[in-house]
């Protein structure tokens, strides 16, 4: 089976077997990530352009090392050192590197829906790396791999995911891809960072973190977007972490074998507890790793439309 799209913009526009055939390749290609030599003919002939409008380590990396774990050609382009400083527009730019035979774009902006806009004026493949607080599909998809590969399955779990859920990319894309899976979704935060109508996506709104986590399978927690907010959601940062940051207390009324759960960067003492992010629960490493094997998933899938 083929993934039979050009591109990946979000995962509410994927059904459930689309996702299911992203996660069982991920599966497949994570055996080369053990091998000592890791790198495969895959991709050889491929070229991937990071086009990056925003910081990033983790999913920047993730993707060089996916591309080149699959023998594709990886370039990085930064704003600060690109011909976007001179004025360029975002299609502009993008047009003049797939000229240059770009085969793949992965892009991440500050606007919501710029990924899709490349993806309407060009031929190449576009993955959307995080669009302002729109999607983050491969963290959605890593994440759902790490839970499927802990449970098994992730139909009748109930995951709580926690904080600023307004601002995050990663929980909207979260929630698509926990409830097309089967999983019951519940959110929690101040109630100044839980979106408009959110219980319209079917989950469970609570405002007490003792509440959100009591029983649950799995507890995700999410980065505060300071940098997305402009004025005070709450009163302060030691008022959040009062309320809301995960403690070994409040994860022992979650059930015996819960998964925790952060897409990081983290901040420690503020989201949640140095002893519970480096806990026996804590799942936070195989995110990460994961992250690899569900972007060469992707890489490979999309680049196969083209063959």
């Amino acid at each position: 089976m083929r993934l039979n799209r050009k591109d990946l913009l979000g995962i509410k526009e994927l059904d459930v077997s689309e996702i299911n055939l992203i996660l069982d390749t991920a599966d497949s290609l994570k055996e080369v990530l053990e091998r000592d030599i890791k790198k495969v003919p895959t991709l050889r002939g491929k070229t991937i352009v990071n086009l990056f409008y925003e910081p990033s380590t983790r999913t920047r990396t993730s993707f060089e090392i996916a591309g080149k774990t699959l023998s594709a050609d990886v370039i990085n382009i930064t704003t600060s050192t690109s011909s976007i400083v001179k004025g360029e527009s975002l299609i502009d730019t993008a047009k003049n590197i797939e000229a240059l035979n770009a085969d793949i774009l992965i892009v991440r902006h500050s606007a919501s829906g710029a990924p899709h806009l490349l993806a309407k004026n060009l031929k190449s493949s576009v993955i959307n790396a995080g669009d302002g607080a729109h999607e983050h599909p491969t963290q959605a998809l890593l994440d759902v791999f790490t839970i499927r590969e802990r449970k098994k399955s992730l139909t009748g779990l109930t995951v709580t995911i926690v904080g600023d859920i307004m601002h995050s990319r990663v929980a909207r894309s979260n929630i698509y891809a926990l409830k097309k899976l089967g999983a019951d979704v519940r959110i929690v935060g101040p109630p100044t960072m839980l979106p408009k109508n959110i219980e319209e996506l079917g989950v469970k709104i609570f405002y007490n973190i003792e509440k959100a986590v009591d029983g649950v399978d799995v507890i995700m927690m999410l980065r505060l977007q300071l940098e997305r907010q402009g004025r005070g959601f709450f009163p302060s940062i030691r008022e959040y972490s009062r309320l809301y940051c995960l403690t070994e207390e409040r994860v022992r009324l979650a059930k015996e074998d819960v998964l925790i759960m952060h897409p990081g960067p983290i901040n420690r003492g503020v989201e949640i507890e140095a002893s519970v992010a480096d806990g026996p629960y804590s799942v936070i490493l195989d995110q990460v790793t994961n992250g690899l094997a569900i972007r060469m998933a992707v890489l490979y899938l999309l680049a196969g439309v083209h063959k």
